[in-house]
């Protein structure tokens, strides 16, 4: 019923940008928190960041503060990602999730408060 669709990933080189989408079908997104997430083979999932329904709170992981934006436009039903200065640890598919509570509990808590989880896309930061 809850769901996700991620886009916007690709392949770009260190130093590059992306911005990624989190767009909601068959639901608003007003009332949730959204949290982007991300796997990389053989590691285990982490809290990217994180932005509160009303886009007042937002949590950054150390990996990616001051180089990750996260931001929320719910008239159009999307939370956006930008990445900035892309380095290669940042290869990953990238999730982006819906939870009921705070940011602390979608991107600190394990597990993580998560209502519906998008498919993923895929970020390739090479060459």
């Amino acid at each position: 019923q809850l769901q996700l669709v991620e886009s916007g990933g690709g392949l770009v080189q260190p130093g590059g940008s992306l911005r990624l989408s989190c767009a909601a079908s068959g639901f608003t997104l007003d009332h949730y928190a959204i949290g982007w997430f991300r796997q990389a083979p053989g590691k285990e999932r982490e809290g990217v960041s994180c932005i509160s329904s009303s886009g007042g709170s937002k949590y950054y992981a150390d990996s990616v503060k001051g180089r990750f934006t996260i931001s929320r436009d719910n008239a159009k039903n999307t939370v956006y990602l930008r990445m900035n200065s892309l380095k290669l640890e940042d290869t990953a598919v990238y999730y982006c999730a819906a939870g009921p509570t705070s940011v602390q509990a979608m991107c600190v808590m394990n597990p993580p408060s998560v209502l519906s989880w998008g498919q993923g896309t895929q970020v390739t930061v090479s060459s």
